[in-house]
């Protein structure tokens, strides 16, 4: 099937690869001269594992472009994949989606499927099946489908072809059937539903998420206070298929381009019809509060981190990928600079990204030694799997005051305590192997 997909970001790119993989032949369409020029040379301007090879593999199916007329000219089914960034007041930014509709209705010359596979408040794909047909330019029958993702960043290319399901959103038989074909080589269930419902499954399924790990810090949280472990109690809950082990790991809160903006929008669009979710509402507010439990905790070791050498170890909000978008160390770094410390930071992916955004007052290191060099107290952003792996008798060698706070609980507690060091996490008891007390 001739497929166009608009976007390259983490769902259009992976979306349109994907697709290639199982035989379709597919085009993606971009703004960005120099990003089409790289993806026609088979890179791909985003960090996700898997995604490069696969680029490569299918060049043959695959084609990238700064021509939208010509990709939608003659496609049997356009997905839509561009971004929805979240506005100042929480709700949903969709004036990226609204451009490429009408971009569709301008340019199409056959009948077609234009597919939804961006996150949008529920009743978004209606708007757009308003918005093309009112612009159409040729007499040609358009149908307009919702067909949200379920992919994560890291893992994006293994979330899409062995998905969990496939959502359908549909008013017609038509565009459902279409899609069936499209998906046919997917081995995954298929949910076909209205447009409203696939919109709200995608809303519903992220926030549950989010809710499920504030539940989960919060609990951890009361353990730190009366002396429980968070990981046994994660563990005996996870028995219970009622509840499942996943999501159930205590830290510093979710961060990246979904449950952040998710959980406001849909909070946002709550209050938009005079209606309150007040449990979206709770996840949100003890999310934000998570974010800071380091900085707190150092507050036990230092009245302030002025003058101090702070080694930070992961940048990004999760690893496998190069994304920063509601990592903590966006808010983290800039309260250590304000405090006056002399911050240095590693990540193996997220170095480039972040100093977009700090390109001065933070050191760069490109290994962890490197970081952990003379410094007074460390932090655990990230769980990169070098981080996991490091040896532990490094930290006391390495640093002037072997104290590391861990937001990602990336030690056992048992080997820690063989180390000579300090070592604070989340919901669990703070080793103090020092023979000199420090707080």
């Amino acid at each position: 099937m001739k497929i166009a997909v608009a976007g390259t970001g983490y769902v259009g790119l992976v979306t349109g690869v994907c697709l290639a993989e199982n035989g379709h032949s597919v085009t993606c369409v971009d703004i960005d001269d120099r990003k089409v020029a790289l993806m026609k040379a088979g890179v791909s301007p985003i960090y996700e594992p898997g995604l490069e090879e696969l680029m490569v593999s299918n060049m043959e199916r695959l084609d990238f472009t700064t021509d939208y007329k010509g990709a939608y000219r003659n496609a049997d089914v356009i997905f839509i994949g561009v971004g929805t960034p979240e506005k100042s007041d929480g709700s949903a930014n969709l004036s990226y989606v609204y451009g490429v509709a009408e971009q569709i209705a301008a340019s199409i010359e056959k009948d077609c499927v234009v597919v939804v596979k961006s996150t949008v408040p529920i009743g978004t794909n209606d708007k757009i099946e308003g918005l093309i047909k009112s612009n159409l330019k040729n007499n040609v029958n358009v149908y307009v489908a919702s067909n949200p993702e379920f992919l994560a960043q890291g893992t994006a290319v293994r979330d899409t072809l062995h998905t969990s399901r496939i959502v359908i959103g549909v008013e017609d038989k038509i565009p459902g059937n279409i899609l069936k074909e499209v998906y046919n080589n997917f081995n995954a269930p298929i949910v076909v539903t209205n447009r409203k419902s696939a919109e709200m499954i995608k809303y519903a399924s992220n926030d549950f998420l989010a809710l499920k790990i504030s539940f989960i810090n919060e609990i951890a949280n009361l353990c730190e206070i009366i002396g429980a472990n968070i990981e046994d109690v994660a563990h005996g809950m996870g028995y219970d298929n009622r509840i499942g082990n996943k999501f159930l790991n205590a830290g510093i809160g979710y961060g990246g381009s979904c449950f952040p903006k998710d959980t406001k929008a849909l909070h946002w669009l709550a209050n938009f019809h005079d209606y309150e979710l007040r449990t979206v509402k709770a996840a949100i507010d003890v999310n934000e509060n998570q974010k800071l439990k380091l900085i707190k905790k150092s507050r036990k070791y230092f009245d302030s981190l002025k003058g101090l050498n702070v080694a930070v170890l992961g940048l990004t909000f999760k690893p496998g990928t190069d994304d920063l978008r509601e990592a903590p160390t966006l808010v983290n770094i800039p309260l250590m600079l304000e405090d006056g410390a002399n911050v240095k930071a590693w990540d193996p992916v997220g170095i480039e990204n972040f100093k977009k955004v700090h390109p001065e007052d933070v050191t760069y290191c490109y290994s962890i030694e490197e970081t952990l060099k003379d410094a007074d107290i460390c932090f655990i952003f990230t769980e990169w799997d070098q981080v996991k792996h490091f040896d532990l008798t490094n930290y006391s060698k390495l640093m002037k005051n072997p104290i590391v706070i861990d937001g990602r609980n990336c030690y056992d507690l048992e080997s820690v305590k063989d180390a000579t060091m300090v070592y604070d996490s989340i919901g669990r008891e703070t080793i103090h192997n020092l023979e000199v007390s420090l707080i």
